[in-house]
């Protein structure tokens, strides 16, 4: 049986939301490049719970800014967000892969300014999210 659609874009939320934590916890820890890391995962899935809360039985893809462009088709509003949070798809991959890098390593790659700006962005998609799936989102 195919679950809700609400409470499956609340259910993906919920992870955004912890995603987001994580992600402050390992910028607070100096985990820098950890947490710019996390702060893609919360946004892409705070976008993807929005797509399921609206019915996709299936959200593929991993670009913040495809996803937020597929969110903008529903709500406009979602249009506006896309260049905002688009930078966070520098965090996808140099994040994690040496081999993405130059000469060094993700975990000296990235600074605190990195991290802050990153917890910004993502917290921008999940409030304009959780706003589009109401007041019980929380």
């Amino acid at each position: 049986m195919r679950p809700d659609p609400k409470a499956e874009g609340l259910r993906w939320l919920r992870q955004a939301e912890h995603d987001l934590s994580d992600a402050e916890y390992s910028q607070a820890g100096r985990r820098y490049s950890l947490a710019c890391f996390l702060c893609h995962q919360a946004a892409e899935k705070a976008l993807k719970a929005f797509l399921y809360a609206r019915g996709a039985e299936q959200v593929l893809g991993h670009s913040v800014a495809d996803l937020a462009r597929e969110c903008g088709s529903l709500d406009g509003d979602f249009l506006t967000l896309r260049p905002r949070a688009a930078p966070l798809d520098l965090y996808y991959v140099p994040t994690r892969y040496p081999n993405s890098l130059p000469g060094g390593i993700p975990a000296e790659a990235f600074e605190e300014g990195d991290a802050r700006r990153a917890l910004g962005l993502a917290g921008d998609v999940i409030r304009v999210v959780r706003a589009r799936l109401g007041e019980d989102a929380r």
